[in-house]
C-alpha cells in the first residue's frame, strides 16, 4: 500500500513561505537542500510525518500560475472556530466558516486560507467518533 509522504509546491519567496507555514500550521524546517538553480525546503510538525516541500527556483522572478487543475491541501483541526480566530489574529485572512449538509446531517465544516503564493489550504473540523 502506498503512503503519502509530501506534497511539493513552487514558491517565489522562501522566507515569506517558511514564515507563513510556521505561523499558520506550526510547521518547522525539517531539511533544506540547496542546488544549482533551486532550493528544496521540507517542512513538518510533530502531528504527522507528512511534509510540505517548498521548491524555490532561483531564476523565477514572477509569481507562479496555478492553471485550472490545482485544488487545495487539507488539514484537520480539533477546534475549527479557534483555528479560524487564531489565523485571523495573525492577519492571514481566512474565508468564512462554511458547512456542507447531506441528507439533513452535517457532512463537513471548514474554511480556506491562501498562502503567499496563492495556494489554497482547507481547514476541516475533526469529526468526533461515536
Amino acid at each position: 500500500m502506498a503512503k503519502a509522504i509530501h506534497t511539493m509546491i513552487r514558491v517565489l519567496d522562501e522566507e515569506r513561505s517558511v514564515s507563513f507555514y510556521k505561523s499558520a500550521f506550526g510547521l518547522d524546517v525539517a531539511d533544506r537542500f540547496g542546488f544549482d538553480g533551486f532550493t528544496l525546503v521540507y517542512m513538518r510538525n510533530a502531528e504527522a510525518d507528512f511534509e510540505i516541500e517548498l521548491t524555490i527556483n532561483h531564476d523565477q522572478n514572477e509569481p507562479y500560475t496555478h492553471g485550472n487543475g490545482y485544488g487545495h491541501i487539507a488539514v484537520v483541526v480539533d477546534d475549527l472556530e479557534a483555528e479560524h480566530d487564531r489565523v485571523s489574529g495573525l492577519g492571514l485572512e481566512p474565508t468564512d466558516v462554511k458547512e456542507f449538509h447531506r441528507d439533513g446531517a452535517l457532512m463537513a465544516k471548514f474554511f480556506f486560507l491562501q498562502d503567499p503564493d496563492g495556494y489554497k489550504i482547507e481547514f476541516i473540523q475533526k469529526k468526533v467518533s461515536r
